[in-house]
């Protein structure tokens, strides 16, 4: 089994295989990295950093083996108005798989791209679902983003539409500290739990400060790989349509990027 599972893992990173359609997994992961240029390159760095470390940590593949299955599917995809699958679906069953994914990761040049959807985003990720070669027991996408939603259709409405379907949305909020950018909302933290994450478990991870990359990118893969309960969600809560003016409002991106655009 150890065999067939590194013959699969390496036919996932070269662009898949047919005899990779009946594997279950755990876990199908879409890492969901955000790279608009309201993100600082130093800071990019640093997140990505983050991820290729996290892979080679013990405890995650700890976590990936202790699964009931002991191997999960895992993608990673940058975006900002729109997406880019950057590695295809990969198996993780361990040490040496785990690492291979790290590397092929670690050699990827980062990008950069116009605008924030988290929308787009979501609906290309589900896209990634209905094409993967594996059958996982739960979906998850794993999505950072710096600032709210402005291009595309409103979040909550994406977010509707995934969490649906069964897949679980965990959020990863980065905060700077200063309000430099035009894109910059204090409370990015409130805006990613009341408008973005959803689905049975769903949860969210704050970065304060850049420093803080690689301890909440390898807490937050943990936590997802095996699958705990964090969510404030009750298990059978669905999130309710936003309407506007009603409660948070998950409109706060479009409008900011309505202003810049009337000056």
């Amino acid at each position: 089994m150890k065999l067939r599972s590194a013959f699969l893992a390496c036919a996932c990173l070269l662009g898949g295989s047919t005899s990779a359609q009946s594997l279950r997994v755990d876990l199908a992961l879409v890492l969901a990295v955000d790279v608009s240029y309201s993100m600082e390159v130093d800071e990019q760095h640093l997140q990505r950093q983050g991820y290729v470390a996290a892979f080679l940590n013990p405890e995650l593949v700890r976590a990936v083996k202790d699964g009931p299955l002991g191997r999960i599917a895992v993608t990673y995809v940058e975006w900002g108005g729109t997406a880019v699958q950057v590695t295809p679906w990969t198996l993780i069953d361990g040490r040496e798989t785990a690492a291979e994914f790290s590397g092929v990761l670690r050699r990827q040049p980062i990008r950069r791209i116009a605008f924030t959807s988290i929308s787009n985003t979501l609906a290309f990720s589900r896209r990634l679902f209905d094409l993967s070669p594996f059958e996982p027991g739960r979906r998850v996408i794993d999505i950072s983003g710096d600032g709210p939603n402005n291009s595309g259709v409103p979040a909550p409405v994406a977010r509707n539409s995934t969490v649906a379907r069964g897949i679980v949305i965990d959020g990863l909020p980065i905060m700077p500290r200063t309000q430099a950018d035009t894109a910059f909302i204090p409370d990015l933290d409130v805006y990613y739990r009341e408008c973005v994450i959803g689905g049975e478990g769903a949860f969210l991870i704050k970065v304060t400060d850049a420093s803080q990359f690689a301890e909440a990118i390898l807490k937050k893969l943990v936590i997802e790989i095996s699958g705990l309960q964090m969510s404030r969600l009750a298990p059978n809560e669905q999130p309710q349509p936003v309407q506007y003016g009603l409660g948070y409002n998950c409109f706060i991106g479009e409008e900011m990027q309505e202003r810049l655009i009337g000056r």
